[in-house]
């Protein structure tokens, strides 16, 4: 038996109604903030399969004033649809503890002071939370909610090497361990697809995430955009891609192995129309969350089924 409900998944949309007892929204921000995979420090070009940091749908803004006034925007939209609703100030693309602490309080006390917003989510690279980063944030956490979000993408460092990630295994299980030793919840994203990958090896990278511990996990099947070196790469020599139907049972494949705690924060992923290349599937992100419905109804199975 399972808590779920008809989603047979540790959704974080229901966990944070449960946490606050409201519906609690996200508003998606950029920061204007760099990535060392970009600017020469660890690598250049960034990781081969990204677009813009993963917020193509962020509202830009680069300093304490811009984002209080981006944020205050999205508020006064999203509340028409949802007037009770609450906020997560997500700080989405690119690194975003990728600058001295001074700029990143004022930036997310800037969020954080808008009427309604209840706590941060903080996108960044294991390799970008030095002490002083690791400080600032367990001072945030004793003034709000909060969780990280760390960009794995796969455990599998020959896979890694070759989308250009520029930053080890271990580094990242260096930062899990000192975020976990303050108290502060992370979740780590996984891309589902990429080259090479055998089931097998994304099985092992679920496995991976799961033994640290997360407060959650992200899956998202690979997205190949123009303008970034995987895309352009594929257009000139197409790769195999996960059909719907292998990455829905896939999807549920790790679900069934994760432990029924760890909160599940995305399925899928919004694929900005002009710029997606394939697989054209990812454009219909409610057939792919209904297709992994469906794969769990057909099992008859829910999160840490398998455990």
């Amino acid at each position: 038996m399972n808590d779920f409900g008809s989603l047979h998944y540790n959704a974080i949309g229901p966990w944070l109604k449960e946490r606050f007892g409201v519906r609690m929204v996200k508003l998606s921000l950029d920061a204007g903030l760099s990535c060392p995979n970009r600017d020469g420090s660890r690598g250049t070009g960034g990781c081969s399969f990204c677009l813009g940091g993963s917020g193509g749908f962020a509202a830009q803004a680069s300093s304490p004033e811009l984002i209080a006034s981006a944020a205050k925007q999205q508020i006064e939209l999203l509340s028409r649809k949802w007037p009770e609703a609450g906020y997560i100030a997500y700080f989405q693309s690119f690194t975003n503890t990728y600058a001295p602490p001074d700029r990143l309080r004022a930036l997310w006390d800037a969020a954080l002071s808008q009427p309604g917003v209840k706590g941060l989510a903080i996108a960044t690279r294991p390799d970008c939370l030095g002490p002083d980063i690791l400080e600032l944030l367990a001072e945030l956490r004793e003034r709000t909610f909060l969780w990280v979000e760390l960009g794995l993408q796969t455990s599998n460092e020959k896979t890694a090497a070759a989308f250009n990630r520029c930053y080890s295994n271990a580094e990242y299980e260096e930062a899990v361990k000192a975020l976990s030793k303050l108290g502060i919840p992370y979740v780590t994203h996984l891309i589902l697809g990429l080259p090479g990958e055998s089931r097998e090896d994304m099985l092992a990278s679920a496995a991976y995430v799961s033994e640290l511990s997360p407060f959650g996990i992200k899956l998202h099947m690979l997205h190949l955009m123009r303008s970034t070196a995987m895309g352009e790469q594929y257009l000139k020599e197409p790769f195999p891609l996960l059909s719907l139907a292998e990455y829905s049972s896939l999807a549920v494949d790790i679900l069934e192995r994760l432990p029924a705690e760890i909160t599940i924060h995305r399925l899928t992923g919004d694929a900005p129309g002009e710029a997606l290349i394939a697989p054209e599937w990812a454009r219909n992100k409610h057939s792919v969350l209904n297709s992994i419905q469906q794969e769990f109804s057909r099992r008859g199975s829910f999160q840490g089924s398998l455990r």
